[in-house]
């Protein structure tokens, strides 16, 4: 590196000649781009760590100082915009007040100030200036009169922008929502549809999630397809196009403050003044809700809330590596929580920290949108412990006696933007459930992960799944894929029944006499009763009986097929009662510290049963694939989402053929496999074995040979997507032929496509820094081992509903409970095991 002192002596005339051969790098902000100027791309350095932060003015990304040298040699773009936040202590006076010092905080504009710092205790200063690399060359900003009006405009730009993420919080359900012109006139058929308060699911195609509730007739339909793989068919816009009823209210996330209500012919999100009105049509009774809401929402969670944040307690700050906390970015704390744990695990620290430098190295030029790089630079921000350090001074450390101290603690603001794109729930502002953001993540390390070490394997077990059918007492055993135990709480079991029936009778009293309702009784309920609850078997009304190629009583019970290493418990808290109010559940369960389930260990087919005939039942598609000679029924709104995208029309509409009418996202995944293909734009031209016959009327869509060979109809909508026949036939035989859960298997199981040993192969070199591991592609997908667990972390919800209130995280860390409460890190005094939600389980060593 040269000496910085003479070239700085240089004439400010020499400025412009000196940025000559830079200029065609430095480029202007256009509408759309993304200026990182308070978080770095790799850790969590920003313009007031101690390096400052290094934003390109090429691709306005941003860069620590530890970072920044990396961006240069792998791009060798050298011009960067340095900015620094210089955080000062604001002088005091004789008499002890603050003396006023005017802020200088003009100069980045739109760079938040840290709410951490009081801004009456504390002053900024900004600096800004432009650097040039290899040599570290500083010019000063503002710098107008001696630079090229070019880098002017560029470095003004910079400086105004919107931080990155300003642009994308306001996000859609946080506009200026309008109420809707079809409001006050909906008419509303009198059919007699009444709503239940769960299990609804899609009238056309059985999806269970992001449900809509059209209000005029009352049919249920999923909604968009999004492309995270979440989201559904469209089938409530076709609704709309068939009937031209326009409303439609969402059903997964109904509360008593929340309605998302759609106009399908007005084309946005909507307000609904008389929903109260609407909803009780089909027997939804939001009022209800309110009420209930409003009498008992507040004083049982009172409680809750101080038990469970142990807030009546003087509790510990600790600092250091693994003593990280998370900021709330206002109702991220489901987020928060998850991360805590998940990198309290070894196989995750190991696979995104360990692996920290390779993953860095082969980072691609955008590393804000690459999983693995946020994943690896999240993990390094908990346990590196250089975001959690006490406090130095003396007056800081008088100021944590009186709880005023804030650790600093890590923002995810990058990490949320990734890990939500184009998710509808997680990419707003709201809470979120931190089970289904859990599964979420499971998901997104899966499909992250190939030809790298999958930390998901600590999680992932098999269930074994009998089945009986009533009328033959004959017997079916499936296994299939899970990474997370629900577990039932019954009430009926609970210890203090009569308590809570004497609570009940006298808060509906209260209630009706509108007096104050009493002090609630939390139900407990014991561990044992849960476990009982969990081997019931569950009735299973239409089910196919292959013995009686007919519907017939069925009962399902569930065992673990194998143990995972690392057991992942959530308890069913969340209920719908008759009168359609979601609700909490109050309830206590003596959670044990130590759990052994062998005794759930599935059997297998057992002496004297008999195995149902190995059939199944006939492939219903949402349309009929078959078709007539000539003209298959295809779902031509979905082939022309597709089309929309850019994708010749034929090309969609063959996609859409050959997945089955399966919706835009299988459709998308074949024209991804087979875009390479001469005849991919040629019309769609029928093969023979979907011609209409004897013997695909009679057999081929009916039922499978007793060899349990698949169906060749479903083997060809696995193949068209690009998946090698063998794989597709070994999933389809696994999974009894189902093709939802065959499409899994294909993505879950060890039989990987061949192309990935290639893939593998290629990454091989980047493997050679990192210990051997037992979780590669090849490797063991299943850990299985003895089923004695013990607690080592749970995560606790409080409020009324998944979609409000505030999530809080216990971790066992070198044998003392640690409390993760947003960004407070504190040893626990009073764990509140018995109030937890989801629990996290590790395996006992064998010894």
């Amino acid at each position: 590196q040269k000496s910085r002192g003479g070239m700085n002596g240089r004439m400010a005339a020499d400025l412009g000649e000196l940025l000559v051969p830079y200029m065609p790098t430095i480029r202007v902000p256009r509408t759309g781009d993304r200026v990182f100027k308070s978080e770095c791309a790799f850790s969590y350095d920003s313009p007031e760590s101690e390096g400052g932060l290094y934003v390109c003015m090429n691709t306005f990304l941003g860069f620590g100082r530890e970072h920044v040298e990396r961006h240069y040699r792998k791009t060798g773009q050298s011009v960067y915009m340095h900015l620094k936040r210089h955080v000062k202590e604001k002088a005091t006076g004789a008499a002890g007040g603050a003396i006023s010092r005017r802020r200088n905080g003009k100069v980045f504009l739109d760079l938040e100030l840290n709410r951490d710092f009081n801004g009456d205790e504390y002053d900024c200063e900004d600096e800004a200036k432009l650097v040039i690399f290899p040599d570290h060359f500083e010019i000063p900003l503002p710098n107008i009169e001696e630079l090229p009006a070019l880098v002017t405009i560029a470095c003004d730009a910079v400086l105004n922008a919107a931080s990155a993420y300003k642009k994308q919080e306001p996000d859609s359900w946080d506009k200026e929502i309008q109420v809707s012109k079809h409001a006050r006139s909906l008419r509303q058929q009198d059919n007699g549809v009444r709503i239940p308060p769960s299990g609804w699911k899609c009238q056309k195609c059985e999806m269970k999630e992001n449900l809509w509730l059209n209000l005029s007739d009352g049919a249920v339909l999923c909604g968009k397809w999004f492309f995270d793989g979440s989201g559904g068919n469209g089938h409530a816009l076709d609704h709309f196009k068939d009937t031209n009823f326009p409303l439609a209210v969402k059903l997964d996330n109904l509360t008593p403050d929340i309605a998302d209500i759609y106009s399908f012919d007005e084309e946005e999100a909507v307000l609904d003044p008389q929903i109260s009105e609407h909803l009780q049509h089909f027997g939804i009774d939001i009022i209800a809700i309110q009420r209930v809401h409003n009498t008992n929402g507040v004083r049982p969670r009172v409680s809750e809330w101080e038990v469970i944040q142990e807030s009546g307690m003087k509790l510990k700050a600790v600092y250091g590596s693994g003593f990280t906390g998370i900021k709330n970015l206002g109702n991220s704390c489901y987020l928060g929580t998850i991360m805590q744990v998940l990198f309290s695990i070894p196989e995750f620290q190991r696979a995104y920290v360990g692996n920290l430098q390779r993953i860095y190295d082969y980072s691609p030029l955008d590393p804000s949108t690459d999983f693995s790089t946020q994943m690896a630079k999240l993990g390094h921000g908990l346990l590196s412990g250089l975001y959690s350090k006490p406090p130095m001074k003396s007056e800081l450390i008088e100021q944590v006696m009186k709880e005023e101290y804030k650790p600093k603690g890590i923002s995810l603001k990058m990490f949320k933007a990734l890990v939500s794109n184009g998710h509808p729930e997680f990419s707003s502002n709201r809470q979120q459930d931190a089970q289904k953001f859990f599964l979420h993540l499971i998901n997104l390390v899966e499909r992250n992960s190939v030809g790298l070490e999958n930390p998901n394997n600590a999680f992932r077990y098999l269930v074994e799944e009998r089945v009986q059918c009533c009328q033959t007492q004959k017997v079916r055993y499936t296994q299939k894929v899970d990474y997370l135990m629900q577990l039932p709480a019954p009430i009926e079991a609970a210890s203090n029944r009569e308590e809570l029936i004497a609570y009940e009778a006298k808060r509906n009293e209260a209630e009706e006499n509108m007096r104050a309702p009493p002090e609630p009784v939390r139900a407990r309920i014991p561990f044992t009763a849960c476990l009982q609850a969990f081997t019931e078997p569950e009735n299973i009304p239409d089910f196919w009986s292959s013995e009686l190629q007919a519907k017939s009583a069925g009962v399902k019970t569930s065992r673990f097929a194998s143990f995972p290493e690392y057991l992942v418990v959530q308890i069913k808290k969340f209920t719908f009662v008759v009168d359609w109010v979601p609700k909490k559940v109050d309830l206590s369960i003596d959670i044990p510290d130590f759990l052994d389930l062998s005794r759930l260990r599935g059997t297998g087919l057992q002496a004297g049963e008999q195995e149902l005939p190995d059939l199944t039942p006939p492939i219903v598609l949402p349309e009929d694939t078959r078709g007539k000679k000539g003209s298959p029924e295809i779902d031509e709104s979905a082939a022309m989402q597709l089309a929309e995208m850019g994708f010749p029309l034929e090309a969609c509409r063959k996609a859409i053929y050959y997945t089955g009418n399966m919706g835009p996202e299988m459709a998308f995944n074949w024209i991804i496999a087979h875009m390479e293909e001469p005849d991919f734009s040629e019309p769609l031209a029928l093969p023979t074995f979907m011609e209409p016959g004897p013997s695909v009327a009679g057999s081929g869509l009916a039922a499978t040979p007793l060899d349990n060979h698949p169906p060749e109809e479903s083997i060809a909508i696995l193949t068209s997507m690009g998946f090698p026949r063998r794989h597709t036939v070994q999933a389809l035989k696994a999974t009894n032929n189902n093709l939802e859960r065959a499409l899994d298997w294909i993505f879950t199981h060890t039989e990987r496509e061949e192309e990935e040993e290639e893939t593998s192969n290629a990454l091989s070199d980047m493997a050679d820094t990192t210990e051997p591991n037992d979780s590669d592609a090849s490797g063991p997908q299943i850990k299985d081992g003895p089923g004695r667990y013990e607690l080592f972390a749970f995560i606790s919800h409080i409020g009324a509903s998944t979609m409000s209130g505030h999530y809080v995280c216990h971790i066992k860390k070198e044998g003392r409970w640690v409390i993760f409460n947003d960004h407070k890190v504190c040893l626990s005094e009073r764990p509140p095991k018995d109030l937890g939600y989801i629990y996290f389980y590790r395996r006992l060593s064998s010894s």
